[in-house]
């Protein structure tokens, strides 16, 4: 394994780090495979990587009770002996802030559900410009002050999705150690993107990647105009290789999170980043992702990342699957198998013809997304 500083921490992370908010389930998404979750762990730890992320409300209900994943990762290091082996990240649930209290209430119940004395890096989650200065009134900067000299938390950051200009502002506010920005070949120029990566890193300030495969679809969905491109190459990689290689080659990115749920997965990315060394990628592979990065940007209908922001829908509706099924045809040119399995997986309630317009979805979408209009799409080309 490989691994770099992150900002001016002096800590030295794994460039590969795991993404706890896809571990492997047993039916619902609040209901953890802990023997699965708990094997993956094992084997990526025994490999060298040392970055876990997790958050309040990873395989929550949609609640305001959180989620199971912190539960799990308190269980499973309260299990062995292999706490002291990471740097354990996760985020304060900034939409449940009301009062200044809750900052501590929050950070408490986390560290006890974690079952740590200190959380290595502890962050805001997902923090946008209409909420900053209530979170500021409230006290937040003071309080990650108060949680750092009394030893509850190491190092500070936070998570956006908003804007490159609000991204800045936030850098500048404070003396963050890190941050988690979206990025990936498709993502330079939207959210924080190649000009906020760069400013922070300037600034001394960690950068942490998450969706660097845009919730899996430049993994998992290649269309053929892309695929004859990766073969026409004279590298022999896996989509997803190049996706992550082209991350690694950055020397200003840190960490790049992986929301890894076989071993299969975990191992194909542990091969990768056995060569995701900076600076270290060709022109001639540059040239590559170029060609291919112009393919996706004609042909993408919705550039959902599947966060879960929208989630859950009022109507019971599956948001970010609508949205996958529709990428996919629309990506792959070709809708009736992706129409057989819109069907087949998705119940009659998660269905896109079920939206009311509420705009709910919209309020928070981290990605700015005209969802309402996208649903009438899905609704529209699946048949419901």
């Amino acid at each position: 394994m490989l691994y770099r500083e992150m900002g001016q921490t002096g800590e030295k992370v794994s460039i590969l780090g795991f993404g706890c908010m896809r571990l492997p389930i047993k039916g619902s998404y609040d209901q953890i495979d802990v023997e699965r979750s708990s094997e993956l762990l094992d084997h990526a730890l025994n490999q060298g990587i040392n970055y876990l992320d997790t958050a309040y409300p990873y395989h929550g209900r949609g609640t305001s009770q959180g989620g199971a994943s912190e539960l799990f990762l308190g269980e499973y290091f309260a299990g062995n002996s292999r706490r002291d082996e990471v740097y354990l990240a996760t985020k304060s649930p900034t939409w449940l802030l009301e009062e200044e209290g809750d900052l501590d209430r929050f950070l408490d119940e986390q560290l006890k559900r974690l079952q740590t004395d200190c959380i290595d890096f502890y962050l805001l989650h997902s923090i946008k410009e209409r909420q900053w200065f209530d979170l500021e009134d409230l006290g937040v900067l003071e309080f990650l002050d108060r949680a750092t000299s009394d030893g509850r938390i190491k190092y500070t950051g936070f998570s956006t999705h908003d804007t490159t200009s609000f991204f800045k502002e936030v850098v500048d506010s404070y003396q963050w150690d890190m941050c988690q920005i979206q990025y990936n070949y498709l993502d330079e120029d939207i959210q924080a993107g190649k000009e906020g990566l760069q400013y922070a890193a300037s600034k001394g300030v960690g950068v942490v990647i998450m969706e660097p495969l845009k919730g899996g679809v430049l993994a998992n969905h290649v269309p053929v105009e892309v695929q004859k491109i990766w073969d026409e190459s004279q590298f022999e990689r896996k989509p997803a290789e190049w996706a992550l290689r082209y991350l690694w080659d950055i020397p200003e990115i840190s960490v790049v999170l992986s929301g890894m749920n076989t071993i299969a997965q975990l191992q194909e990315n542990l091969n990768t980043a056995e060569n995701g060394l900076p600076n270290s990628m060709a022109s001639e592979e540059k040239q590559i992702m170029e060609e291919v990065k112009k393919v996706y940007m004609g042909k993408i209908a919705v550039e959902c990342s599947a966060c879960g922001y929208c989630m859950p829908c009022p109507s019971g509706i599956n948001i970010p699957q609508c949205f996958s099924y529709l990428n996919q045809a629309e990506m792959l040119e070709e809708y009736s198998e992706v129409k057989s399995q819109y069907y087949f997986m998705l119940k009659e309630t998660e269905m896109a013809g079920n939206c009311l317009e509420c705009g709910l979805c919209e309020e928070i979408c981290s990605q700015h997304l005209p969802i309402r209009e996208k649903l009438k799409e899905v609704a529209g080309k699946m048949g419901n």
